[in-house]
């Protein structure tokens, strides 16, 4: 395990980066909707 990434690596990792980012995404949309459903 070298300390430097290889672009294999930095592509897994970026990939990893937008799936996670977009599961937050769908977890602030949902909480909008339903403030938005539920307070209004």
């Amino acid at each position: 395990m070298s300390s430097s990434t290889t672009p294999e690596q930095r592509r897994s990792n970026l990939r990893l980066a937008l799936v996670l980012a977009s599961v937050a995404a769908a977890f602030a949309v949902g909480f909008v909707v339903k403030i938005a459903f539920l307070g209004a």
